[in-house]
Order: C-alpha cells, then sequence, then structure tokens
C-alpha cells in the first residue's frame, strides 16, 4: 500500500496555499510593519489547543504552551552545547518529604501576576491539579485530561499550605515528579471564572458549563507566560503579543508579536519561507536545505533527545510477539541511507538513547544494518521468500516531531520486504494518531494496526522508558500503547523511581534500557535533529539539545 492520507492531499494543499496567501496578507499590514513581528509555520495542521494544557504533541507545548503559560517546573533552553535540566520556574524550590516519600512541598515564587491581573498562588496551583484529576471540580475538562495525565499519571492531589506554599501527593514513590511537572501549565482560575460565570443560565449541566467555559477561556486564554494571546482564528492562525510585566525579567519578549500558522506540508512550509511570508519553519524540505542556505536563511539543527520509531504490539496474535521478528526488522532498516534522504538531518537509532548516555547500559543485541542475519532470523520464525509476514503499521503524513514519515516509512516499508515482511499503512491525521497514542493497540481508533509510529521526546526517564514498558503505562494511563509487560522490567522501573540518589537512579537507568533495547518493542529508527529555518533577521537563537525552544528571548531587525 502506498502511504496516502486518510484526507485528499489536493485538498490539503489548497488549504496551506490559501492560509499562506492570508498570512501573507496579514504580515503585508501597516500595523504589523511598525512591529517587531515573527511569523512562524509549524508542522501541526492546526493550532495546537490554547487552554493551558496544548495537544498537537509536544509542538503544542514549545508553541502554545511555554509562550503563554509557566509550570511549576521548566526546561533549561538557554544553551546549545549541554543538555537541558529542569530548573525552577513558578516554584523557587521542592522537597520530597524524608519521612513521606509520596508528598512533595513547593515554595512558589511570590509577586507573579496572570496576564489578567489576578495572583498566582497555592490556591491557583490546588485549582490547575484539579482541572485535569478531579471529576468533581467545576474546572476539571476531560479534553485537557489526556495530553496532561499520562505526562504525570503518579500524581494524585494538591492541597494548600499556605498562600506561596503546596503539597502534592503522589500514588507511590516517585522521583519523577518534578520532571513531569514540566508538563502542567497554570491557567488563570479568575480569568475561567469569569468565562464560567458568563455561562447562559439555560445551561444547568454541570459538565457542559464547564466545557463552555473552557471554549471562551481558549479564545482569550490567561497564562503567566511571557506572551499573551491577541487573536485566535481556529485552524489558521494565533497571535501573541509580548507582556512587558512578565516576572522573568531576563526573558520579557523584544519580539513585539508572534504569528504561528498551521501547515502541515513541508513544501509549502518552504515555499512560504522563501517568498517572505513567514520568517521561521520547522522541518524544511531536505531537498531544498542548500538553497536555503545559498539564499542566506539560516538552518539550525542539534541532536534532541528524541526518537522516531515504530512501537510494536504484543497483543495476542500479534506478529511482533516473537522477538526474533523484532530484531529482524531493526537489523533490516538501512538508516544511513534514511540520513541521506533528509539530507543528513537526523541521527541513526540504535536504541532510546546512544552510547556514552548514562542510561545506556550494555545491551546485548546491537542493532546495525545486516540483512543477511535479518533474513537468518525471519526463516528461523518460518518465514522466507515464499512466505512473507504482513504487518500493519498507523502513521501520519506529518506532526510534532515525526519528521518525514511519509518518505521515512517508505525506506522502511522497502527495506523489510527484502526481509519477508510486507508492511501495510494507515495513515490517518496526526492529532487522531496521538489521540490513539493512549487509548492503545485494542482501541478500534487503531484500525487493527500491530505498531504505530509517533514519535516521542526522550529528555527524562518517565518520557523516555518507563511510559513505554511498565505495566501500570497500560492504555489509557499512558503510553504503553502495544501492552509490553515484563515482571523484570516492571522490577527495575520501582527500583529507578524510588531512587532519590541520581547516581543510583541513573544506574537502575542503565539496566532498563539494557532490557528494552534487547528486548526490542521498538523498530529503533532515528534521533531528531529538529531542523528548521529561519530568515536572517531572526536573531539570538539557541537551538538547545531539547525538544522545545525559547521564543522569549529571540529579536527581530
Amino acid at each position: 500500500m502506498s502511504l496516502t492520507p486518510r484526507f485528499p492531499s489536493s485538498r490539503q494543499a489548497v488549504l496551506s496555499l490559501a492560509l499562506v496567501a492570508a498570512f501573507g496578507a496579514l504580515g503585508s499590514t501597516s500595523a504589523l510593519a511598525q512591529e517587531k513581528v515573527l511569523r512562524i509555520a509549524m508542522t501541526a495542521g492546526d493550532i495546537p489547543r490554547t487552554s493551558g494544557q496544548p495537544d498537537q504533541g509536544f509542538e503544542g507545548n514549545r508553541f502554545t504552551g511555554i509562550p503563554m503559560y509557566d509550570g511549576l517546573t521548566q526546561w533549561d533552553l538557554s544553551s546549545a552545547s549541554k543538555p537541558s535540566v529542569v530548573i525552577p520556574d513558578l516554584a523557587l524550590s521542592w522537597a520530597v518529604d524524608p519521612k513521606d516519600h509520596t508528598k512533595w512541598v513547593f515554595k512558589l515564587r511570590p509577586g507573579v501576576k496572570f496576564h489578567d491581573g489576578s495572583a498566582f498562588n497555592a490556591d491557583a496551583v490546588v485549582w490547575n491539579v484539579h482541572k485535569v484529576l478531579d471529576k468533581s471540580a467545576p474546572q476539571y475538562d476531560p479534553a485537557q485530561v489526556g495530553v496532561t495525565a499520562s505526562r504525570m499519571p503518579t500524581l494524585r492531589s494538591a492541597r494548600k499550605i499556605d498562600d506561596l506554599t503546596v503539597e502534592l501527593t503522589t500514588s507511590e514513590p516517585d522521583s519523577f515528579l518534578p520532571i513531569n511537572l514540566t508538563n502542567l501549565f497554570m491557567a488563570s482560575p479568575a480569568a475561567w471564572q469569569k468565562k464560567y460565570d458568563a455561562v447562559p443560565a439555560s445551561v444547568t449541566d454541570h459538565a457542559e458549563r464547564g466545557k463552555q467555559a473552557w471554549t471562551a477561556f481558549a479564545a482569550s486564554p490567561s497564562g503567566t507566560g511571557p506572551f499573551k494571546a491577541s487573536k485566535f482564528v481556529p485552524r489558521e492562525r494565533l497571535e501573541m503579543v509580548k507582556n512587558p510585566e512578565y516576572w522573568d525579567a531576563k526573558r520579557r519578549p523584544k519580539i513585539d508579536r508572534v504569528v504561528l500558522l498551521p501547515l502541515p506540508e513541508a513544501n509549502s512550509r518552504t515555499a512560504a519561507l522563501m517568498s517572505g511570508q513567514v520568517d521561521w519553519i520547522e522541518a524544511p524540505a531536505p531537498d531544498a536545505l542548500a538553497t536555503l542556505k545559498q539564499r542566506g536563511f539560516k538552518v539550525y539543527a542539534n541532536l534532541q533527545p528524541h526518537i522516531w520509531p515504530w512501537q510494536f504490539s504484543f497483543l495476542p496474535g500479534s506478529p511482533w510477539n516473537d522477538v526474533r521478528v523484532r530484531h529482524a526488522a531493526n537489523l533490516c532498516v538501512n538508516r544511513t541511507a534514511m540520513k541521506q534522504l533528509l539530507g543528513g538531518m537526523m541521527a541513526e537509532a540504535t536504541g532510546i538513547v546512544e552510547p556514552g548516555h548514562p542510561w545506556r547500559g550494555s545491551p546485548k543485541f546491537q542493532i546495525k544494518y545486516d540483512v543477511p542475519a535479518a533474513q537468518a532470523l525471519m526463516k528461523q520464525a518460518g518465514y522466507g521468500p515464499n512466505k512473507h509476514l504482513k504487518v500493519k503499521v498507523q502513521t501520519s503524513a506529518s506532526g510534532s516531531g515525526q519528521m518525514l514519515p511519509l518518505p521515512m516509512n517508505e525506506v522502511i516499508q522497502q527495506n523489510l520486504k527484502s526481509c519477508y515482511i510486507d508492511v501495510d499503512f494507515d495513515v490517518v491525521e496526526w492529532n487522531t494518531l496521538f489521540s490513539g497514542w493512549r487509548l492503545g493497540a485494542k482501541d478500534p481508533g487503531a484500525h487493527g494496526a500491530n505498531a504505530t509510529n509517533v514519535t516521542a521526546a526522550t529528555m527524562d526517564p518517565f518520557f523516555a522508558m518507563v511510559r513505554f514498558v511498565s505495566t501500570k503505562a497500560f492504555p489509557p494511563v499512558s503510553n504503553n500503547w502495544g501492552y509490553f509487560s515484563d515482571p523484570k522490567v516492571d522490577a527495575i522501573v520501582a527500583k529507578a523511581r524510588t531512587s532519590f540518589d541520581d547516581k543510583k537512579r541513573d544506574a537502575a537507568l542503565a539496566e532498563l534500557h539494557t532490557q528494552i533495547v534487547d528486548q526490542a518493542p521498538f523498530l529503533f529508527v532515528a534521533h531528531d535533529v529538529g531542523p528548521r529555518a529561519m530568515s536572517a533577521k531572526v536573531g539570538n537563537v539557541v537551538q538547545p539539545q531539547s525538544w522545545f525552544i525559547d521564543i522569549a528571548t529571540m529579536t527581530v531587525k
């Protein structure tokens, strides 16, 4: 089967061109010409959710999360030469209770205001925890739960100690909690309450009132971040203006306005940049990289904590239940050729992390390109030139971190055919694929696929490994899409989670990664380097070793 999206490509192209035209007209207005404006073309097919917990994968966090909101903790995005680490954000400090490792105390930053002028305090933290965990709370929003709860699955409650101190409780000791909290963005309870109070009295259903309030809030959101939303046109654009009163003076924007445009097709994004209709594009078309550089555009790239895999199903009857088949597939992919296809804009994956990383461990299975070895394994498993294995993989045509999924998957399809594996694809819209990632291989939305191609950020232990292999992460809790389960792996996960000493935790994580590579619940393909191209007028760009990037510190000439 050729890789054809479920949505008509011609319709998508027309929509993309229409959006570019509209955006170009926007950028030409005299009002914007007097401002320092940064225009960005994303890979997403829609504007990520603006209500505080973005959808559209981590591209949503990058563009509508981090710019408009803050969490208790954040990633340090200030360096291109060293890995990003978690640093204080709205919390000044945090500590686990030495007598009860399920309780954490967070000291909050004083004097912070939401965009609507209301105060950030412990009550706001409790309110924001309840919006995704407490079904009885008026502000509980099922639409925000899926992209949040699965990223911090042990958090259970929040309790105010005083105005600037809050206690968070987890279901079990979890040393990963401060890292996970980078995903919980703080929305303004006061601004939401005004939207809730404005819902017509005729709407008496508790859940419907909350839903309508969140819809209204998303149209004029209020966070504490360096940018404030100023204009929102669903599926077309989002405009944000600088927050001159942002609490962190080092990150007060020098750019007046940021405009986001969804352009999922790589050639359309590239054309928009070359024609001057945008200033920044994510994932430029690889065959245009040389031309972009010749024309004076800057191309940024840096190895990211990120994996581009297939994640296998382990349900009864799945062809991937045989480890020989999983190993054969990993030996049959020509990653070097794929890197050439992408203009060098990837790193070859031999695991979730690579040699030299403290979590690498000592796997016995060495991932490389070795077709004869792959064919031998397939023959041992009962397959050969006259008996091919048929597999079905669900993927998308574009999306956050998906790089160039269609041509990449076509390379894999051709490679695996030489190892007696015939691949059929189910191409769905990115947000549908991403939402289905948490619902799992059993869900009807998987359309019977026995593998899913969702890329993953791997910057912390939970995101990199635990959510994919822990039995406790079975759908819908988190992203163990294929229901992988192994008691030994679960024991190692428990050891890592309850290790509050960094060295002991890294040692446990190295054990875990060894098991993951040896058991190969993934087809390990690539690591993203986050290629993005920008106009030379965009300055102070730091391309960190992170999935994210800080717009607030950039400049526009």
